[in-house]
């Protein structure tokens, strides 16, 4: 059995948890730089607004106090997101993180559950009290211990899960069970709403006459095959209760390493260019030692602004001497390579970092022959692990490179809403009054 949790509307239920002003409001939270709604309240999906609508189409509703919105504030969420799997890693055998507000789940036996009858083995069926009884149990310790509404689903199979996720999220207990024949549920479901199918094949399926998730689970593999290859043959075992996705570790290192944003507003000196990259450099630097790992090299680059989004982006590419983590060794291998990215006249959207080449402290790798060997290889262990610890215990940004600029600057992701993040940093503790 595979469980499902997932948090509710998670960006506006995290700042409900601090800010009950919002509860029961139409409230949305904005995308980077105050751009558009990414997580939306039930109360702001009744009223008709899309996902993705842009924020300025709905400013004048927000003066007339009909709606409210905040700006994304990853750092709670994050945070947020930590406290629910740490209770997750409690309660079940094991936990698998899919994104910021889900997880799959494998919840304990039904032994373990309490659930001692005769006949678990023989043939006679398993009632479903166990699984429902924890969900809720499990539900309500999140939202007790977190504050965050979740839906809980449970089924044979990962894509199973994720329908019962969304069933048990309408319903007022919001957890939900598989049944052990799910053909009335997936009679009901479009098949390009199945986790894995989307909306590019939906044209290829609806000429074979496909409409539902239970036409998609009854399709012939012949035909799958040829409309999705083996992935939406996956799919489609997964709708008949074969597991077929591999468990993926969240935790395992990553291939790469990156960190780009945004411009608040449009940069257009060298000087912007040069800090915006030095402070994404330095965010990116700060994962590599996070994972315990050293870049052998970086692409760097900035994306041109261009009306109605997207725009050409000028790349260099830098080879580090010998593989690092060190912030300060990176950004002055990079220093040189910006003034090949600025063009004079010429409006700048956003500028990002990424790491390539990544290996583990101690990898035998070949030194450059010419070198000089009469100076010893840079050791900033001991240096940036006071940085990092010290930035993770009074906040981000409290010792940082003066090459990333100081105070504000136009080039800074636009977040005018941005609400306290008081599980994160001292000096925005809720204060009681």
């Amino acid at each position: 059995m595979i469980g499902l949790v997932d948090g509710n509307n998670f960006f506006v239920s995290c700042e409900r948890v601090f800010n009950r002003r919002l509860v029961g409001r139409p409230v949305a939270v904005l995308s980077n730089n105050d751009g558009c709604c990414v997580s939306r309240s039930n109360e702001f999906k009744a009223l008709g607004i899309s996902m993705g609508t842009p924020y300025f189409q709905l400013k004048h509703r927000e003066k007339t106090g009909e709606l409210s919105f905040c700006s994304s504030n990853y750092e709670l969420y994050g945070d947020m997101s930590n406290r629910i799997i740490s209770i997750l890693r409690e309660e079940a055998v094991d936990v698998e993180q899919y994104s910021i507000d889900e997880a799959f789940i494998t919840p304990p036996s039904l032994e373990a559950l309490g659930y001692r009858e005769r006949g678990i083995g023989n043939g006679h069926p398993i009632p479903s009290s166990p699984y429902l009884a924890y969900g809720r149990r499990l539900r309500s310790k999140i939202l007790r211990w977190v504050g965050i509404p979740c839906g809980i689903g449970f089924a044979p199979t990962k894509t199973l899960a994720k329908i019962a996720n969304h069933i048990g999220k309408k319903r007022p207990e919001g957890v939900f069970l598989m049944p052990d024949d799910p053909s009335e549920i997936l009679s009901q479901l479009p098949c390009d709403e199945v986790w894995g199918v989307g909306r590019r094949l939906a044209p290829k399926l609806r000429a074979e006459r496909i409409l539902t998730a239970q036409h998609l689970r009854d399709a012939s593999d012949d035909v799958l095959r040829s409309i999705g290859g083996v992935t939406l043959l996956r799919v489609a075992m997964e709708l008949r209760g074969i597991s077929c996705h591999e468990e993926r570790d969240y935790d395992a290192d990553p291939d790469s390493v990156s960190c780009s944003r945004s411009f608040g507003e449009p940069a257009t000196t060298q000087e912007a260019l040069a800090e915006s990259l030095a402070s994404f450099t330095a965010q990116a630097a700060a994962k590599l030692r996070r994972h315990g790992l050293l870049a052998a090299g970086c692409n760097i680059y900035a994306q041109i602004f261009a009306d109605g989004g997207g725009g050409d982006c000028v790349r260099r590419t830098v080879v580090f001497p010998t593989p690092t983590d060190a912030t300060n060794e990176i950004l002055r291998a990079i220093s040189d390579e910006v003034k090949y990215l600025y063009l004079p006249g010429v409006r700048y959207r956003k500028t990002g970092i990424v790491f390539f080449g990544l290996e583990k402290p101690g990898t035998a790798h070949q030194l450059d022959l010419f070198a000089d060997t009469s100076a010893p290889l840079p050791r900033q262990s001991a240096l940036y692990k006071a940085v990092d610890a010290l930035n993770a215990k009074y906040g981000k940004r409290k010792v940082f490179s003066a090459a990333e600029g100081m105070g504000k600057k136009s080039w800074h992701m636009k977040r005018e809403k941005l609400s306290p993040r008081p599980t994160t940093r001292w000096d925005e503790l809720i204060v009681v009054r």
